[in-house]
């Protein structure tokens, strides 16, 4: 199954490179951008017998790796 952990800074965590894109979407011509996270997303292949159990290793991964608790937040899903 693939999984996918996406994995962005917390609210009320300074992030520079959100806040130049956000600049620079505004003056693209979007100006109804707001707050943006610039954060990572990771795709992985897993083995597990169905979806919950997927999800649950990919939440694991993202605890003990991919994800720093202190000042980042992760969404893990199941992609297929």
């Amino acid at each position: 199954m693939k999984v996918q952990v996406t994995v962005v800074p917390k609210s009320g965590v300074l992030d520079p490179q959100g806040k130049a894109i956000a600049g620079a979407l505004t003056r693209l011509g979007f100006p109804g951008v707001g707050d943006v996270r610039a954060g990572k997303v990771f795709r992985v292949d897993v083995e597990a017998k169905d979806a919950e159990e997927a999800k649950a290793l990919a939440g694991q991964m993202a605890e003990k790796l991919l994800c720093n608790p202190v000042i980042e937040e992760f969404e893990a899903e199941v992609l297929g």
